[in-house]
């Protein structure tokens, strides 16, 4: 498990997500809390529902605010999030410029209006332009090959 924020731990390893799926998920019942995720690429959504509390998102930083420990507004390939107390983990500070790509785990906090994830670790991916081209594939591919 990795150390967080206060300590915080994953609970379990995080689901690469697309933002759009968070702000279609429905709440699952019962705690810890937890989102039923249509899966990407999944066009008739005839597969089971994937049960998600924990994440992993990427995006371009359009926004930085001082509020809960620094919060970040991230656009991905689907939509925008916003990324809480950012400058509360290792390394997180210097991830958080305007127009940087970076990759955020995290605890999914609520799915609308729009998702707010709680930052576990943050890592700036800007140095490599694939990641950001290969991103929306990645997720597709590996929700459609998860049981």
């Amino acid at each position: 498990a990795m150390a967080g924020g206060g300590g915080m731990r994953l609970q379990s390893p995080p689901c690469k997500v697309l933002s759009e799926q968070l702000r279609a998920a429905a709440t699952r019942a019962g705690l810890p809390a937890a989102w039923l995720l249509h899966r990407a690429g999944d066009g008739d959504g005839d597969r089971a529902p994937l049960d998600v509390s924990v994440v992993w998102m990427q995006g371009t930083v359009l926004d930085v605010r001082p509020e809960h420990n620094t919060s970040l507004q991230l656009l991905d390939e689907t939509g925008t999030f916003t990324v809480v107390g950012a400058g509360g983990v290792p390394h997180g500070r210097p991830c958080t410029n305007r127009g940087n790509y970076v990759m955020v785990m995290g605890v999914v906090q609520s799915c609308r209006p729009e998702p707010v994830v709680r930052a576990v670790k943050v890592t700036d991916l800007s140095g490599n332009p694939l990641h950001k081209s290969m991103w929306k594939l990645e997720v597709e591919d590996l929700q459609q090959n998860m049981p």
